[in-house]
């Protein structure tokens, strides 16, 4: 059955890729707002044709940076399901099937580390976003894990963010399974995209799941960084101890509500 489900959707993917990219191309739009806006709608569609459940805790900010844990291709739909927003986004993710397409789409913000000036330049994109009302949201561990914990934060998009004043807020991103699913399904390899696993035969996996939910904590306040906080490295500190404060939270709340449910 799962064969036959990754199959249906796979096809329901391609027609809404076929009709939404036919929009973009007869539309064009050139500002980022319009942009975001249709990524927006395209992911929120998509979101429903998969069955994914998504909830929040707080509010997605209406402005600045957002930042959060990195788990999946799958959370750059995530966050664009619940409103425009713009990402910045590691330049090899240009040649990500499908998901590069569509967050070239987008207008993503790339950075290409290893260059010299990459985050200089990704920030003035950044601030120009931000300067026409839209959150900006990346990924600061620069790569996707298993979930188990935190990878040491990147400097340099945090530094670009403080230095043109814009407030920081961490979200959180929670994966979990229904029931539906095939013996050994899990979230940790069947959802999360790490290590070595190719992306069409994760993809393929992806599609046959049943009753995804990704739950997305967002801080009830911006980060306050200390005086010291506005060097780049101790900003990266402070901004990775927020997340992981709120990690904590947020699995202290789950264990809460199991608890409460086996009651």
């Amino acid at each position: 059955m799962s064969f036959v489900r990754t199959i249906w959707r796979l096809l329901k993917l391609v027609v809404m890729f076929a009709v939404r990219g036919a929009e973009l191309a007869l539309r064009r739009p050139s500002a980022r707002l319009a942009r975001a806006d249709w990524l927006h709608r395209f992911c929120a569609q998509a979101v429903r044709e998969m069955g994914i459940e998504i909830e929040t805790v707080g509010s997605f900010p209406e402005k600045g940076a957002v930042i959060s844990n990195h788990l999946s291709y799958l959370d750059i739909v995530m966050f664009a399901a619940l409103r425009p927003c713009v990402f910045v986004s590691k330049l090899e993710v240009k040649s990500w099937p499908v998901i590069g397409w569509m967050t070239v789409m987008a207008g993503t913000v790339f950075v290409d580390r290893g260059h010299g000036g990459s985050a200089l330049r990704a920030g003035s994109r950044m601030q120009s976003v931000m300067e026409q009302g839209m959150p900006v949201v990346f990924f600061p561990e620069g790569t996707t894990s298993n979930g188990e914990g935190l990878l040491k934060f990147h400097s340099g998009l945090l530094a670009q963010v403080l230095e043109v004043g814009e407030p920081v807020t961490t979200a959180y991103l929670q994966y979990s399974l229904g029931e539906g699913n095939e013996p050994g399904a899990d979230v940790r390899n069947d959802v999360a995209y790490w290590g070595d696993v190719s992306m069409g035969s994760h993809v393929f996996r992806l599609l046959g799941l049943r009753n995804i939910k990704a739950k997305i904590w967002f801080a009830d306040a911006p980060i306050t960084f200390s005086a010291a906080g506005m060097q780049r490295k101790v900003a990266a500190v402070e901004a990775r101890d927020a997340m992981l404060a709120l990690k904590e939270k947020a699995e202290e709340n789950q264990e809460l509500g199991a608890g409460s449910t086996r009651g």
